[in-house]
């Protein structure tokens, strides 16, 4: 016998991360419900998932006026997060319009040949259309800022999440996974990095 861990795909983990979900919210049924028509559906869609890792850019420089660029720092942790996503099946990279944001996902970005789709900070009407139009089994990372991040993960957690990034925090990230036939069926990890 091995001592060492199985290793699971990003897919594999999300699956069995919504399927522990389901089987919480079917254990809350205070009777085994019958196989309905609608199952095949819902297996379909535990199986892929929708994964949205939400992050607030990486520290920026001190200079730069209303744009700067990345400090030092900043671009560590924009390489450190390349190296703990590049294997989680990442499909689809979103930035708001500035430097900051983009720098944070460069990385990332050149590791997954995959290129950086820029909206605007102001307009997240569009961003979460986008990010709810996404096929079931997209893993999308999404960097933007300290007032617009805790604003996109309440709304993709339904109210549901709560939370709050103060202005010296750049290390947190957050992670909505979506699955089921119907909005509304999702949940939230706050993690850092």
């Amino acid at each position: 016998m091995s001592g060492e861990a199985p290793r699971w795909t990003s897919r594999e983990f999300l699956a069995g991360l919504a399927s522990l979900a389901f089987a919480g919210a079917a254990a809350g049924q205070s009777e085994p419900s019958a196989p309905q028509q609608g199952d095949a559906e819902v297996r379909r869609a535990i199986s892929f998932p929708r994964c949205i890792v939400l992050v607030r850019h990486a520290e920026k420089a001190a200079s730069g006026g209303d744009d700067p660029a990345l400090s030092d720092a900043g671009e560590g942790r924009a390489r450190r997060l390349a190296d703990m996503l590049r294997a989680s099946g990442v499909s689809h990279l979103f930035a708001s319009e500035f430097l900051r944001t983009k720098a944070t996902l460069a990385p990332l970005s050149v590791a997954l040949q995959r290129s950086i789709v820029s909206v605007p900070a102001r307009d997240q009407g569009a961003l979460l259309s986008a990010l709810e139009s996404l096929p079931r089994g997209s893993v999308a990372v999404v960097a933007g800022h300290s007032n617009t991040v805790p604003a996109l993960v309440e709304k993709l957690a339904l109210g549901r999440a709560k939370t709050a990034i103060d202005d010296s925090e750049y290390d947190k990230l957050f992670v909505v996974v979506q699955w089921g036939a119907e909005r509304g069926q999702q949940f939230t990890l706050e993690l850092r990095f």
